[in-house]
């Protein structure tokens, strides 16, 4: 029964080549990250284009959905798109994924303005932020799943840390295109146009994606599940009210995901936050060092992908955490004294109506008085990157073998639905909404580092829940659950 699928895993010459395998879902993957991100990117100007101007209440909802609501479906869409992807499908779940995530960005940019179309366009827009989270959160499981039910055994590690970097690619594609797209035009050409361009290119790279995965057969593993009629039909159930597997999906949250997602938002998104609005550095020079720390970093994911193949998974994904907790607040010392502006503190203030908090930096004059901080004039850009550079090298440590582990962790005929669920929450809920509750510690405190006790704290409590109560799943043979000897863990 099972030789058609060990001979497969011996055939160089396959049609369903490992890489082959790994291209069709990263690069499906990767354009759904930007798809997300170009969003994020460019909210300062959707809301002036989308948003109605002097309208606080609304002002107010929209803050709320471009930052929030995004985050916040991706465990529904996990949801939703786990139970497809367990009963009719990998392949078939994560090609409507993509198609939801591509054409919903595309439409962003063919969109008429509020000065257009009025109340139509935001409302509009709140839509498409939802559609793009639930289609983000029902992708990485797919394609995770699917690349890790075609590897070896032995290297999945290796093989499935190509997904991991689809997030933080996708980032980085992402910042490029923008700022190319910004030096090719003048301010008020892109303010009046030029916006649009990162959002229409994306068609043609889901174009390409779609020809590609289409093009893929279904999951070795999931194929014979169908044909052996050991599919679940009732995956949420199984995957949520027995036991065992709910208890698998806790400890994977508390003791795993929660914390990669907190370090993987802290290293890149709120260290874009930190030295755009607490450092002062000029958009566009953040933008360059986030992305020049992002390019540096991302080779190292396949690095610790592969060292979870020899050494384990566990152990990274905690040593990637202590370390966080331990050297965050000095990182960002370092940050503060190579932005060269002396920020000391700052000052907020809430709007009385919408509830919006708006910060302001503060130095020491001659005096030794608080003053506003004025934008970093001569930023020592080169050690910006070295440390958000480390900062990536941390998320290499905690999210390069976690695809890995979560595939291994749970059982093939719930597979998509238990390890969606507990990754989009982690990093979804967890990370996402991190810059939100970093501007309001630093906001309540007056402390320019309080931003990171938070994710301090979910990265200690995952490194104590995770040291006790995760198992190493490193070695596991995902074949010798359907009965039969696994020969596709040889190199």
């Amino acid at each position: 029964m099972f030789n058609q699928a060990n001979a497969l895993a011996k055939d160089k010459n396959a049609e369903y080549s490992i890489w082959r395998v790994i291209f069709a879902s990263s690069l499906g993957t990767m354009i759904e990250w930007y798809d997300f991100y170009i969003f994020g990117s460019l909210a300062a100007v959707l809301s002036l284009k989308f948003y109605p101007p002097g309208n606080d209440t609304f002002a107010y909802i929209a803050y709320l959905a471009t930052f929030a609501v995004g985050f916040l479906v991706r465990p529904f869409g996990a949801l939703f798109f786990g139970r497809i992807g367990d009963v009719v499908g990998r392949k078939y779940a994560f090609l409507i994924t993509l198609s939801i995530m591509g054409f919903s960005t595309f439409a962003i940019g063919l969109m008429p303005s509020y000065a257009t179309a009025g109340w139509f366009s935001p409302i509009v827009l709140i839509a498409i932020r939802v559609l793009q989270g639930l289609a983000l959160g029902g992708e990485y499981g797919g394609a995770a799943v699917y690349v890790g039910e075609h590897v070896p055994d032995s290297r999945r590690g290796f093989y499935t840390s190509f997904i991991q970097i689809t997030a933080t690619f996708g980032l980085f594609v992402s910042l490029v295109v923008i700022l190319l797209t910004q030096s090719s035009m003048t301010a008020q050409h892109f303010q009046a146009y030029g916006w649009r361009i990162p959002f229409l290119i994306s068609i043609l790279l889901v174009v390409i994606s779609l020809y590609v995965r289409v093009k893929m057969k279904e999951s070795p593993i999931f194929s014979q599940m169908k044909s052996a009629g050991l599919t679940s039909t009732q995956p949420l159930k199984e995957a949520f009210t027995q036991w065992p597997n709910l208890k698998r999906v806790l400890i994977s949250l508390f003791g795993a995901t929660a914390g990669q997602g907190v370090i993987w938002y802290t290293g890149q998104f709120y260290a874009l936050f930190y030295m755009q609005t607490i450092l002062k550095l000029n958009p566009r020079s953040a933008n360059i060092v986030i992305a020049v720390a992002l390019l540096l970093g991302m080779p190292f994911f396949t690095v610790v992908g592969a060292l979870s193949d020899r050494i384990g998974r566990k152990k990274l994904m905690m040593a990637g955490c202590l370390v966080a907790v331990v050297t965050y607040i000095p990182l960002y010392k370092g940050m503060e004294r190579a932005a060269g502006n002396n920020v000391v503190a700052l000052k907020s203030t809430r709007n009385k109506v919408t509830g919006a908090i708006s910060l302001t930096p503060l130095t020491t004059d001659a005096t030794g008085a608080l003053v506003p901080a004025q934008e970093a004039a001569s930023p020592n850009l080169p050690l910006l990157v070295l440390f958000v550079f480390i900062q990536v090298i941390y998320v290499c440590l905690v999210y390069g073998p976690i695809a890995a582990y979560l595939i291994e962790a749970f059982p093939a005929r719930i597979r998509y639905t238990s390890l969606s669920l507990p990754y989009h929450i982690g990093n979804g809920v967890f990370g996402g909404l991190l810059p939100l509750i970093g501007l309001s510690l630093c906001a309540g405190t007056g402390n320019i580092y309080a931003g990171l006790y938070y994710p301090m704290i979910v990265a200690g409590m995952t490194f104590i829940v995770g040291s006790l109560l995760l198992r190493e799943t490193h070695g596991r043979r995902i074949w010798d659950e359907m009965g039969a000897h696994n020969t596709r863990n040889q190199p």
